[in-house]
């Protein structure tokens, strides 16, 4: 069922990392889902400052509900 290359791979994997792994996933998924996919600005300091008030806006409706 499961090649041994599989089995070497899953030994390797630390499953507190990889749920965090999986909770930081989610958190983007619905951030993209809810405020947009795409970055309008067009400078590295613009998107930057895009992405991280969308991580507060983020923050604030989570903190309402």
């Amino acid at each position: 069922e499961f090649r041994p290359i599989d089995h070497a791979h899953n030994a390797r994997i630390n499953g507190t990392l990889y749920g965090q792994r999986a909770l930081s996933e989610t958190v983007f998924s619905v951030i993209k889902r809810t405020l947009g996919d795409a970055v309008r600005a067009r400078s590295w300091y613009r998107e930057f400052r895009e992405i991280v008030l969308m991580c507060v806006v983020y923050n604030i409706k989570r903190a309402v509900k």
